[in-house]
């Protein structure tokens, strides 16, 4: 019965650190000189120009996650998971996702996931490679970034985070590592 108190008691500790060390790290993140950027022109799910300025609507502030497309399962997940908590997101804050697909790709494919959310294509644009989401040989890194509308109309780059398995941006991380036995080898896939 102590040893099982011992460990409850070192869990606690540890996830009190953890929470600790969480803010710690996303303040340091604010804390990178916030950069202005340009007022991107990107394709709404019909493939009208949207500027990136649009996307904050009648908010201050924009979550922006940048997806690698269709082909990608991983994103795929971090997008499904965005379904039941996007009015949450966008009570506080404009919340968009951005994709490299052409704009017709991208509609099909978010309406076949029932994306009820704003998608955007970057595909034509240099937010993606400007932000550090895309790399030199074309290949892109997921993650999200967010970006602050000030009184001048000016749009700034705020914080960034790379998305990967195991990060905060998932749920389902946290409910696997709560399991029994351990899968370390497990994917996403686009159907069950």
């Amino acid at each position: 019965m102590k040893e099982t108190q011992d460990i409850i008691e070192q869990i606690s500790s540890l996830e009190q650190e953890i929470m600790k060390k969480k803010a710690e790290l996303y303040s340091l993140k604010k804390s990178v000189p916030r950069f202005e950027v340009q007022d991107y022109q990107l394709r709404d799910r019909l493939g009208k120009p949207i500027k990136l300025s649009e996307l904050f609507g009648d908010k201050q502030e924009l979550i922006l996650v940048h997806n690698m497309g269709a082909s990608c399962p991983y994103c795929t997940l971090w997008a499904d998971g965005f379904i039941g908590i996007y009015k949450h997101l966008e009570n506080r804050a404009a919340f968009a996702v951005s994709t490299p697909d052409p704009y017709e790709a991208m509609d099909k494919f978010a309406t076949s996931r029932g994306w009820n959310f704003t998608v955007v294509s970057t595909s034509g644009s240099t937010l993606k490679p400007d932000l550090g989401f895309q790399l030199s040989d074309g290949s892109y890194y997921p993650g999200v970034s967010t970006f602050l509308k000030d009184k001048d109309g000016k749009i700034l780059h705020i914080a960034k985070a790379f998305f990967g398995p195991g990060d905060d941006f998932c749920a389902l991380w946290y409910l696997f590592d709560m399991l029994a036995i351990d899968n370390p080898d497990w994917e996403p896939s686009f159907s069950y």
